[in-house]
């Protein structure tokens, strides 16, 4: 979609505003919004000014003048402003014209710019499965002499003996069954639907959309496959979606991976392939799994690297209180077909070669999404050129239930870091493969780590509840 063709949609579906967005270290959106008279062809060559110094991770003051770029590929019109409003996603420029390092989405385009470069490939495409919790109420504080959260849903498991619904109807959804119900237990299709229903009008193409494990409203909706740049931007709309439509229906929604104690967290698992044109490069029939060598040696170069890039996909204190054995979470750095125990699952139902495709399990949807995809790939490209063989490594294949071997038998099987500071460790002595290409820079690696471990101090120096019940009496 050029800027003409943009401009002509302003005009046909008489939009009123434009909203231009970009996307910080963390992930989460921001956005200046401009009358759509004021918007016309130069301001797809002069771009939009911000202030990057009030964004965590960016610039400073004294250097704080920023450039959004707006990719004219990369609009839909907003489904919930009061007035016809278009969104833009944007790259940050420097006032001189060149690409901000620090920006996520222009390393995304390096990264899908270095795979071309590699020979490997034309086209990389990730396909994430980004759970989410929908819950009615929400609560949290954090003081100096106070610290709780709260959650609640009329579905969850701890309300049957709820009064306050004017006569409890039953109906719960159980610790852990929450896999695939009909209503009346599934009391979210129609909510679920309707975020589809946006996510259509946005230009994506869901898949299919579910209940999932958790008690508490956890749900997954599943949107087609596209290169790492569009699928990196869909997850935002995905989101922004998400978070909308549960606001609409008086609800609230979360990605937090672990919002729930004793009940599964939510995941985002990302299946990802390579093509040379249209042509396949993970498929051989006949092979394990119908696995080509260069596949094997894309999940080496992932499993090889997963302590590092686990800090990209990952990236919250949070991440780590779902990576927990017990509760479906791929903690174990093997692949396998079908194990869903294993980090990388290689999905065996019903695939074609066009299909087949790994899954890389452990991620959750705190990963900015652009950095993610990026580091992924990175590490599977890194696997290719140095023709890391995930069997010769001991990574597998395994096709038993992990979890129920012995402990001699896990004592063997590589582990993901037990905290975001592990991981961030493993990330500063293990980064050169992110660095090929310019794709990541050192700089933008040691200023991603510093925030993320300006996060971890901030909740680990924090008062938990849970530690006055093991030590206020003594």
């Amino acid at each position: 979609m050029s800027a003409e063709i943009v401009l002509k949609t302003i005009k046909e579906k008489q939009i009123e505003w434009v909203d231009f967005r970009f996307v910080d270290l963390s992930g989460r959106a921001h956005h200046i919004t401009l009358p759509a008279k004021e918007v016309n062809e130069e301001t797809f060559v002069n771009g939009v000014a911000f202030d990057g110094s009030s964004i965590p991770g960016f610039r400073g003051i004294e250097e704080s003048d920023m450039v959004m770029m707006p990719d004219h590929g990369s609009v839909f019109v907003d489904p919930f402003t009061a007035h016809p409003t278009l969104n833009v996603f944007c790259d940050i420029y420097t006032p001189d014209g060149d690409r901000y390092e620090r920006d996520p989405r222009s390393i995304a385009v390096r990264a899908e710019e270095y795979l071309k470069q590699s020979g490997v490939g034309t086209a990389a495409f990730f396909a994430p499965e980004s759970e989410f919790f929908i819950f009615d109420d929400v609560r949290f504080e954090s003081g100096m002499n106070k610290t709780y959260y709260s959650v609640d849903s009329e579905e969850a498991a701890w309300n049957t003996g709820r009064s306050e619904e004017g006569g409890n109807l039953g109906y719960k959804v159980p610790v852990k069954g929450g896999y695939v119900p009909v209503a009346p237990t599934d009391k979210q299709q129609d909510i679920r639907s309707e975020m589809c229903r946006l996510l259509e009008e946005a230009g994506i193409r869901v898949e299919r959309h579910h209940h999932e494990v958790a008690t508490s409203g956890q749900a997954e909706i599943n949107f087609r496959f596209d290169t790492l740049l569009k699928t990196a931007d869909n997850l935002m709309v995905y989101k922004y979606i998400v978070h909308n439509t549960a606001a609409q229906f008086g609800k609230t929604a979360t990605f937090m991976p672990k919002p729930l104690f004793g009940d599964n967290g939510s995941g985002m698992h990302v299946h990802q392939s390579i093509f040379n044109g249209d042509t396949p490069l993970f498929y051989d029939k006949g092979a394990y799994a119908n696995l080509s060598e260069i596949a094997l040696n894309y999940i080496g170069g992932i499993l090889y690297h997963a302590p590092a890039i686990i800090a990209f996909t990952n990236p919250s204190t949070n991440s780590f209180k779902r990576l927990v054995p017990g509760f479906e979470a791929p903690v174990n750095l093997v692949y396998s077909k079908g194990n869903r125990s294993a980090a990388v699952r290689i999905p065996v139902a019903a695939v074609t070669p066009k299909g087949c495709r790994i899954e890389f399990r452990t991620p959750d949807s705190t990963a900015n999404p652009y950095l993610a995809f990026s580091a992924m790939l990175m590490a599977g490209l890194d696997g290719i050129k140095n023709k890391i063989d995930p069997v010769k490594l001991g990574y597998g294949p395994f096709d038993k239930n992990i979890y129920e071997l012995s402990d001699e038998e896990k004592a063997t099987i590589r582990s993901v870091p037990g905290s975001l500071d592990e991981a961030l460790s493993a990330l500063e002595n293990d980064y050169e493969f992110l660095t090929q290409g310019g794709v990541f820079t050192k700089a933008f690696i040691d200023n991603f780590v510093e925030l993320k471990r300006a996060e971890a101090r901030a909740v680990a120096v924090r008062v938990h509840p849970y530690e006055f019940g093991l030590y206020y009496d003594l």
